[in-house]
């Protein structure tokens, strides 16, 4: 029997037609998951509880959160960008867990999976205001992962990077002879991990297989971040 079964789960997916999004609803739903697909901006304070209250009773909450990264050099990153950045990727996160931790805490079971990025892992030029929200991200998802697993909840998250999607490697990136060099160089998989790949990963830390993982951050990015 496969590992991989998520029958009878109700799984949140946020910012589903962006990102992971729409790789992740297909694969939890080939698995048998209640996908619970949400479009809606996270930059109002409110969103976050409203899509909880509205998606009414989940056994998962997938943070998929992402906003193209920025190449600004850290003497330039202004205050714009770095609020945008954090706007969009750090502060929705946590208003997300103080929403459906209460539901999961009074059943003693639940999982949250943030899909960030190995940005956080590695150094890289030019990308200051963005690695320091996915940093944030990983920072926070650690800290809560310790915390809650005692009430039955864990909270993880992927960190990827040379992930295929369509916010950050889209076709014509990945048609540049500069970046499929850069792929070989940098990438000890020489490839991208495909969408697939990487959500099956997801919906696999979303089963009760892997209740055993708290607070535990997976790099899936072909080698380019070990961790």
């Amino acid at each position: 029997m496969s590992l991989i079964t998520l029958q009878g789960k109700r799984i949140l997916v946020t910012q589903a037609d962006a990102f992971m999004g729409p790789m992740l609803c297909e694969v939890l739903a080939e698995f048998g998951a209640e996908v619970v697909p949400d479009m809606r901006s996270l930059l109002p304070v409110d969103a976050a509880t409203e899509m909880v209250r509205e998606a009414g009773d989940i056994d998962v909450l997938i943070a998929n959160l992402a906003v193209p990264a920025p190449s600004t050099p850290a003497a330039q990153v202004d205050e714009e960008e770095w609020r945008h950045v954090f706007g969009h990727m750090v502060d929705p996160l946590p208003r997300l867990v103080r929403a459906v931790l209460p539901m999961m805490s009074a059943r003693r079971a639940g999982k949250i999976l943030l899909m960030g990025s190995a940005s956080a892992l590695r150094g890289m030029k030019r990308t200051s205001s963005y690695s320091a929200a996915r940093g944030a991200q990983l920072a926070y998802i650690q800290a809560v992962g310790v915390e809650v697993a005692p009430l039955g909840v864990q909270v993880n998250a992927i960190a990827q990077n040379f992930v295929d999607n369509p916010t950050y490697f889209p076709p014509e990136v990945q048609a540049l002879p500069a970046f499929q060099e850069r792929l070989k160089r940098e990438v000890p998989l020489g490839r991208l991990v495909s969408p697939r790949e990487d959500a099956t990963f997801a919906a696999y830390l979303c089963t009760e297989a892997a209740d055993c993982f708290v607070g535990q951050v997976f790099p899936v990015c072909g080698g380019w971040a070990p961790r």
